[in-house]
């Protein structure tokens, strides 16, 4: 495990080898940022998203929260969207989720998890949605997997609905919302493909904002 203090001298070792290959690469990152890519993910240890997509520093706007929700009501992931739509005109929203989400699996206990509770009912509200699918799983872990797919999709759709991100796609043909998730047991990211034109065709009936 690494200690505090080996924090610190991992940092000058990093700050050394940056130097070593791009003497100005601190003034670089230093004057802006333009990033094509604004990242929403899970806040677990294990999943960090600039290394499991193997970008540098200014490529990627990351939001990380407990099962990578898009809530409305969540001003913290709000602010993240509208300034990444808005100001840093990103190309690509990310979705990405992970096998084996603890905050998946506690939504589906039975139990009162305190202040959690109103977090985890956005879960309960996809498992919800899709309870016939789901319900027809038998292998719990399985299901749960399962569930962590359609929890990236509908926090997908949860994207789609925005007036920022529907007027920028009418504007200049992005940004393009994306479902990922990610495998602990492999290493490897899953893109679920989801169809964004169709998505957002089909939800405009009532979502339209522009």
């Amino acid at each position: 495990m690494t200690s505090y203090e080996q924090i610190f001298e991992n940092n000058r070792k990093w700050i050394a080898e940056k130097k070593a290959t791009d003497a100005s690469f601190f003034e670089k990152i230093a004057r802006d940022q333009r990033p094509d890519y604004l990242y929403i993910g899970c806040s677990d240890s294990r999943v960090t998203a600039e290394e499991i997509m193997g970008v540098q520093p200014g490529e990627v706007f990351v939001h990380r929260n407990v099962a990578n929700l898009v809530n409305s009501t969540d001003l913290n992931v709000m602010a993240v969207l509208n300034y990444g739509v808005r100001h840093l005109s990103v190309k690509h929203i990310i979705v990405c989720g992970h096998y084996n989400c603890g905050g998946v699996k506690a939504a589906m206990q039975a139990q009162d998890l305190g202040i959690l509770n109103p977090w985890l009912r956005n879960i309960r509200d996809v498992y919800r949605l899709h309870r016939n699918e789901l319900n027809a799983i038998t292998d719990e872990p399985a299901r749960y997997n399962r569930l962590v797919e359609l929890n990236v999709q509908e926090q997908c759709v949860n994207v789609i609905k925005l007036a920022s991100v529907q007027q920028a796609y009418n504007d200049h043909g992005y940004p393009i919302v994306h479902g990922w998730v990610f495998d602990m047991h492999t290493g490897l990211l899953i893109d679920l493909k989801l169809d964004f034109a169709h998505i957002l065709h089909d939800i405009q009936e009532i979502y339209r904002l522009d």
